[in-house]
């Protein structure tokens, strides 16, 4: 299980990573459709809560860690675990540009950050819709997807 990681930590280079998403959101199957368009160099790969690959990232905090709702996205780089607004920031930082610039909100303070995260994570279901079964990849980027 990876540990951890702080906001600005060193962690990771902000490039690259497991990311881990909701699999039936509609919202977060579009960030990762948005992420794997403006990454082609490859570099995250990808796999959903529901899958057994997410288990072993996370272990025992699965989905919302110690004790918290599940979120929507959450990164695993560098062995930390990157939630809320770090990991959707962090992620931004490893996309090209223009997007990477983004990861630079990563200096307003935490607190407003994962406030503006949860207000639309705790919406996402509501506002986008849920999908009745995890998106399955094309085959040019399932190899991308971690089972």
């Amino acid at each position: 299980m990876a540990q951890m990681g702080t906001d600005g930590g060193a962690a990771g280079d902000g490039v690259g990573g497991v990311v881990v998403f909701d699999g039936v959101c509609n919202l977060c199957n579009g960030w990762v459709r948005f992420v794997i368009r403006r990454d082609p160099a490859g570099r995250f790969r990808f796999a959903p809560f529901e899958s057994a690959a997410a288990r072993s990232l996370l272990g025992d905090e699965g989905a919302g860690g110690a004790g918290a709702a599940p979120q929507s996205v959450v990164l695993v780089q560098g062995g930390a675990v990157y939630r809320r607004s770090a990991a959707v920031l962090r992620i931004a930082r490893g996309l090209r540009f223009p997007w990477w610039v983004l990861g630079w909100l990563i200096v307003v303070p935490r607190p407003a950050r994962d406030w503006a995260y949860g207000v639309v994570a705790k919406r996402r279901y509501r506002w986008f819709g849920k999908a009745e079964r995890c998106m399955v990849p094309t085959p040019e980027v399932r190899g991308r997807f971690l089972a």
